[in-house]
């Protein structure tokens, strides 16, 4: 392989490395803003109507295929004049799938907080809301952050899908200079790197997040 060829492959990937860490933190934060916003609610309400609707909303999300939500998102709502690019598809689309995961990330580090816990809060006068958000919030986002961690890491993984969306993310450029010289082998393997090195530093990122916690 000559040095021309190289630093084409080099150049368009780096390029939708740039694309797949901006997709990969616009949907993290909106995963994790959902998540925790309904997760909270689901926690806190007795209204079976609004769990129906959050369970409803969880099960919808996780049991499409992600391609096939990203395919609804990007034509579905241009057939009906609303047209987002495909950035914005990406970020809002995997934001929405994740969502539905981190509900139950958020929802599983609340109930693993001891019992004992909420009842000393209660024990000395502390409202449901407060010792909520005194008590179980900030030990169950601790023990969440390792769940949390892996499904960063495979949100990493799944900006992949967006290519077909035509989102110009590793995937998308991979494919673009494999149609252009051919290197198949070549180009997929540097993808494949590439993303090796993005899920790593991300677990990396998770885990020294986890020990600051710790203390």
């Amino acid at each position: 392989m000559n040095e021309v060829l190289l630093y084409r492959i080099m150049d368009a990937l780096l390029i939708g490395a740039i694309v797949t860490v901006e997709v990969s933190v616009g949907a993290l934060a909106v995963a994790l803003l959902i998540g925790l916003t309904l997760a909270t609610i689901e926690h806190l309400t007795v209204n079976r109507a609004i769990c129906f609707l959050i369970r409803f909303y969880v099960e919808a999300l996780r049991n499409v295929p992600g391609l096939t939500f990203l395919f609804l998102l990007y034509f579905g709502l241009a057939a009906v004049g609303v047209r987002l690019s495909s950035m914005t598809v990406a970020v809002i689309g995997l934001g929405l799938i994740g969502g539905a995961v981190v509900i139950d990330i958020f929802k599983a580090g609340f109930r693993s907080v001891p019992k004992g816990q909420n009842e000393a809060a209660a024990a000395i006068g502390l409202r449901p809301l407060d010792a909520f958000r005194l008590v179980i919030l900030p030990q169950g986002l601790r023990l969440a952050l390792p769940p949390l961690g892996n499904y960063a890491i495979g949100l990493v993984k799944d900006t992949s899908l967006v290519a077909a969306i035509a989102a110009p993310e590793v995937m998308f450029n991979a494919r673009q200079i494999v149609n252009e010289t051919f290197a198949t082998a070549w180009v997929y393997g540097a993808a494949a790197v590439l993303y090796l090195a993005l899920t790593f530093v991300v677990g990396q990122a998770f885990i020294l997040v986890e020990r600051r916690m710790e203390y």
